[in-house]
C-alpha cells in the first residue's frame, strides 16, 4: 500500500500541470502578433538608417535598392525565428516540480515541413534572380563605348597607383575621374590580395596577384571620395586609403595635360599631388621615382609627405621632419630594412621590406642621393 502511494505522489510531481501551459491556438496568435509588430519596426528602422555615403555613381542607386529589398525580405525571417525561440523559452520553460517530466509524444507535421522548406526556397530564388538582374544592369557595357575611360589600378602594400593608358599613359597616386563619363577599372596586385573599393560608387572587386579583374562605374557626383582596401592585406591595411577626385570633363582634361607636362610629355608623370624631376647624378629620375613616376616598383609619395616632391601621403612618417640629420647610410637602411628602426607612432610592417629587391642598384642609389639632398636643404 505504501509503495502505491509513493508511486502516485511521484506521478503527480512529474506531471505537467495543464493549467499553466498555453493553448496551442492562443500561442500561435500571440507569436503572430508579436512577430508582425517586430517585423514592421525592424523594416522601418532598417530603411530609415542611412547606411551608405552619397550615391556617387549611376550604379549606386540600383545597389542601394537591392540592399533595401534584402532588408525587407530578411528582417521578417530573422524576427520569425527569434520570436518562436524566445516565446518558447518564455512560455514553455521548465517549472518547479517538472524536473523529471517528459513532454507529450508528438509526430512530425509533413504539411508544415513542406511549407517551411518551400517558402524559403521561393524567397531565395526570387532574391537571387533580382540580384542577378541588378548585376547585369550595372555591368552592361555603355553605348558610348568610345568615351569609356580606362584606368589601370595597381594595389601594393599599402597603397594604390593609377595609370591612364588612353591618356598618354599618365600615372597617379590619386584617382582622378571625369563626372558622367563611364570608367572601366582594370585591377591588379603586385603582392597579396587587396580589394579596390570606392564606397560612394558601391562597387568593389578583389585585386589578385597574377590576374586582372575589372568592373565599370559612371561617376555622377563631383568632389572627393574615399578609396580604401576592403581586404585585410597586412599590418598597414587600415592606412591603405587614398582619394578619388571626381571633376568636370574640362578639369580632367586640364589635369591630364598638367601631368603630361610634368613628365615632359612622356606620360610617366607622378600622381595628382606629385611632381617630376631628376637628381644631379643622372642615375635615375629619383624625384619622379619617389613620387610614383615609374608606376611599377615604388611610389613613396603615396605613403609619405615630402614638400620637395609635392606629395601628401599620410600612411608613413612625414619625411620633411624625420629626414633631418640623417646620413646616406641611415636613409638607405630605412628603405631596405624599414622594420629595423621605427619612427614613433608607426609600428613595424607598415612599410614593405622588399624594396631592396624591387629597386635596381641605380634606382636605390639615386633615391638615397635625392633624399640626402632634400634632408640637407
Amino acid at each position: 500500500m505504501a509503495q502505491e502511494e509513493q508511486t502516485e505522489r511521484d506521478a503527480q510531481r512529474t506531471r505537467a500541470p495543464d493549467d499553466v501551459r498555453p493553448a496551442g491556438q492562443v500561442s500561435i496568435m500571440q507569436m503572430v502578433a508579436i512577430g508582425a509588430v517586430a517585423s514592421l519596426a525592424g523594416i522601418a528602422l532598417g530603411l530609415l538608417i542611412d547606411w551608405f555615403p552619397v550615391q556617387g555613381s549611376t550604379q549606386a542607386e540600383g545597389i542601394d535598392t537591392l540592399y533595401d529589398v534584402l532588408i525587407i525580405a530578411s528582417v521578417p525571417v530573422f524576427v520569425l525565428v527569434m520570436v518562436v525561440v524566445l516565446f518558447s523559452v518564455w512560455k514553455f520553460r521548465q517549472r518547479p516540480g517538472e524536473e523529471l517530466a517528459d513532454g507529450p509524444p508528438i509526430h512530425g507535421n509533413t504539411r508544415l515541413e513542406i511549407v517551411w522548406t518551400t517558402i524559403p526556397a521561393i524567397l531565395l530564388v526570387g532574391l537571387c534572380t533580382y540580384a542577378y538582374i541588378v548585376l547585369r544592369d550595372i555591368e552592361e557595357v555603355p553605348a558610348a563605348a568610345q568615351r569609356e575611360l580606362r584606368v589601370e589600378v595597381t594595389g601594393q602594400q599599402f597603397t594604390w597607383t593609377f595609370r591612364y593608358p588612353g591618356e598618354g599613359g599618365v600615372r597617379s597616386n590619386e584617382l582622378y575621374l571625369p563626372v558622367d563619363r563611364p570608367v572601366k577599372f582594370d585591377v591588379r596586385s603586385r603582392d597579396v590580395i587587396h580589394d579596390f573599393w570606392v564606397p560612394a560608387f558601391r562597387m568593389k572587386i578583389d585585386a589578385v596577384p597574377g590576374i586582372t579583374t575589372s568592373y565599370r562605374v559612371t561617376p555622377r557626383v563631383t568632389g572627393d571620395h574615399d578609396v580604401v582596401c576592403a581586404e585585410l592585406c597586412g599590418v598597414g591595411h587600415a592606412y591603405m586609403r587614398q582619394r578619388a577626385n571626381v571633376v568636370t570633363e574640362q578639369q580632367f582634361t586640364a589635369w591630364v595635360r598638367e601631368q603630361r607636362g610634368r613628365a615632359g610629355g612622356g606620360g610617366g608623370a607622378a600622381g595628382g599631388t606629385a611632381g617630376a624631376g631628376g637628381t644631379d647624378s643622372g642615375a635615375a629620375d629619383a624625384k619622379g621615382l619617389f613620387a610614383g613616376g615609374n608606376g611599377e616598383a615604388i611610389a613613396c609619395g603615396s605613403c609619405h609627405t615630402l614638400a620637395d616632391a609635392k606629395t601628401t601621403g599620410q600612411t608613413g612618417p612625414e619625411l620633411d621632419a624625420v629626414l633631418k640629420g640623417q646620413s646616406a647610410d641611415e636613409i638607405r637602411a630605412s628603405i631596405v630594412e624599414p622594420n629595423a628602426r621605427q619612427t614613433q607612432g608607426f609600428g613595424p610592417g607598415i612599410m614593405p621590406g622588399n624594396y631592396g629587391d624591387t629597386l635596381s642598384g641605380e634606382e636605390l642609389d639615386g633615391l638615397v642621393e635625392y633624399l640626402v639632398k632634400v634632408a640637407a636643404e
